[in-house]
Order: C-alpha cells, then structure tokens, then sequence
C-alpha cells in the first residue's frame, strides 16, 4: 500500500484526491458510496503488476476530495466533467474505465457522453438504465419501494446525516459494507439507520483497520458530498433530456453477484438476460453473475475481480 501515490489535483472548480499506482496505460477506477479510492486498493496494487498505470479518485464530495454544499453541484454532468478534468491534466487521451455502484452509474454517462476518451468499460453492480420519459427516478423508486425505501430516505437534506450523527461511523460503514441481503433496503422514519443491528461478526474480506479507514475520512468530511449524489438523481433526469434514448458504444464487460441488492430490483434480471441491456449497450461482451457475492464484490472477491478486469481489457 506504501507504494501507491497520492496527490492532490485542481479539476473542474474542486480540488480532487488521487491515488495511482504503476506504469502502461491507465486504468480509471470510479468508487461508490459510502466509500473512497481504498475501495480499489486490492486492484491497484494488482492490476499495476500487470503492466497498468492505476488511477484511483476520491469522488466529488469524498475522502479528500472538496465537497461542495449545494446537492445541485452534484449531477451527473458535474462528476463527468471532474473525471475529464482529470484525465486532462493526466495527459491521458483514452482510458479503461472501471466503475462500481454510484462510480458505474457516473461510468455509464461517461462512456455516453465521451466514448472518445473510453478504450473499453468494466462496470459492476449497477446496470446500465436507460433514461425513462416520464417517471423521475425516486419517483420510480418510490413506487416500487415506498417512503422507507434507502434512496428515498436520503432525499431530506440534514435528515439522515441527523440520523448517522447518533451513531459510531465505523458501525455506519459496517452495516452497510457486510450486508448480504438482497432484499430492498427499507429504513422505517422512526426507527432510523442508528435501529439497525451491527453485524456481529465481519465478513473475512473486511477488517477492523479497513473499516477504520473509511470511518477516518468519513469522520472527517461528512455523508452530505455521498448523499448528495441521490439527491440530484432527479435533477440529473431533468437536465439528461437531450441524451434520451442514445446507445452506450464502448466495448462493456458486466458483473454482479447473484446477492447483490441492487440485481434483485423488479426488471433488473430480465432486462440483463432478456435483451434490453444488449439493446441499450450494444457492444456489451460479457455478463458475469457471481454465486454467493453480494454488492461489493472487488472487495469481497479482489482476485476473481482482478482477473475478470484482466481478461477483458488485455483484448484491447
């Protein structure tokens, strides 16, 4: 880990974290929440072995990365633009991009709106969804899971940071890094997150001195930059209009596991297994579902990970 490089750079109005490892061409690695670069730790130092240049950002509004105040600095347009801002002052034309959770919903809309700058696409978790014309997404979310449901319970500025304040954060990252539920995270208003039990044992793969880790920065900056990105989920909808119904064209690998919350959402596997996913990323080559995994899986099975991201863009 001591050889990972960490610097500090001006993107896009914010000062931006990066760690980066190795030499070759570069891999950009986009983490989810409630996470940071570390999430990527075991690729980087990997993936580097291999012969790659691996670069690894705090996100807009996490780690050590700036975090404006204003939920309305935090759509789509605003991350793509940090990331190309990055690679610009990288020196970097095109990249292999790999994304997990909220890093592959902002990989989508880069590969969409600059697949110039996209040599191929691993994303994980979260499938590509097309854009729909009239229902908002908490909307959406709303109808399908109701009031309680995680993404509509983050929408209330100051409320569920309210919430997590009551709270040790280390048991914050630990509820929601070693769940295997598949089913909808619904959080009742009275109960909260701070009603949750914490896991009683950690999974093998996550340790006391990881857990510390994301708690440290997490302690030091806050949820509301994390939070922020589903707070702007609808004005992300409102000002993608002119994008509706454009393809994703970057060779695509796909992986989830099969416990994965996010690949038991009504729609979700026939969309994947059905066609509508091959229709809307026509250049998807694989899909990967892994047995027994759930949602962060390139920390819970680094090696397999590794080696899917490997196999693929070694072809290119």
């Amino acid at each position: 880990m001591e050889k990972i490089e960490h610097t500090t750079v001006t993107t896009n109005g914010i000062k931006m974290h990066v760690a980066s490892i190795g030499s070759g061409p570069v891999i950009l690695f986009l983490h989810g929440f409630p996470e940071l670069w570390y999430s990527w730790r075991h690729q980087l130092l990997s993936l580097s072995s291999l012969g790659y240049r691996c670069v690894a950002p705090d996100l807009r509004g996490y780690g050590d990365t700036d975090a404006p105040p204003s939920a309305t600095s935090y759509t789509v347009f605003h991350i793509v633009g940090d990331i190309v801002g990055l690679l610009d002052l990288l020196g970097v034309d095109q990249v292999f991009l790999v994304g997990h959770d909220w890093g592959a919903i902002i990989a989508w809309y880069f590969a969409q709106f600059r697949p110039d700058r996209v040599k191929a696409l691993v994303n994980m978790s979260v499938v590509y969804w097309p854009r729909h014309p009239k229902v908002k997404p908490v909307e959406r979310f709303r109808a399908l899971f109701g009031d309680d449901y995680y993404i509509c319970r983050f929408q209330e500025p100051g409320e569920v940071e309210e919430d997590f304040a009551q709270m040790d954060t280390a048991k914050i990252i630990k509820i929601f890094l070693a769940t295997r539920n598949p089913r909808p995270p619904c959080i009742p208003k009275e109960k909260g997150f701070r009603g949750l039990p914490e896991p009683q044992a950690l999974p093998s793969w996550l340790s006391e001195e990881n857990v510390n880790y994301f708690a440290s920065k997490f302690n030091q900056k806050g949820f509301t930059g994390g939070l922020n990105y589903y707070r702007a989920l609808d004005l992300s909808w409102e000002v993608m209009a002119p994008w509706a119904g454009l393809q994703i064209k970057v060779p695509v690998k796909f992986i989830v596991g099969d416990l994965d919350l996010t690949y038991h959402i009504p729609g979700t596997k026939e969309y994947i297994h059905n066609g509508g996913f091959k229709k809307d990323v026509p250049f998807l080559q694989e899909v990967v579902v892994i047995e027994g995994v759930a949602h962060f899986l390139n920390q819970e099975k680094p090696e397999e990970i590794n080696m899917h991201i490997y196999d693929f863009i070694k072809k290119f």
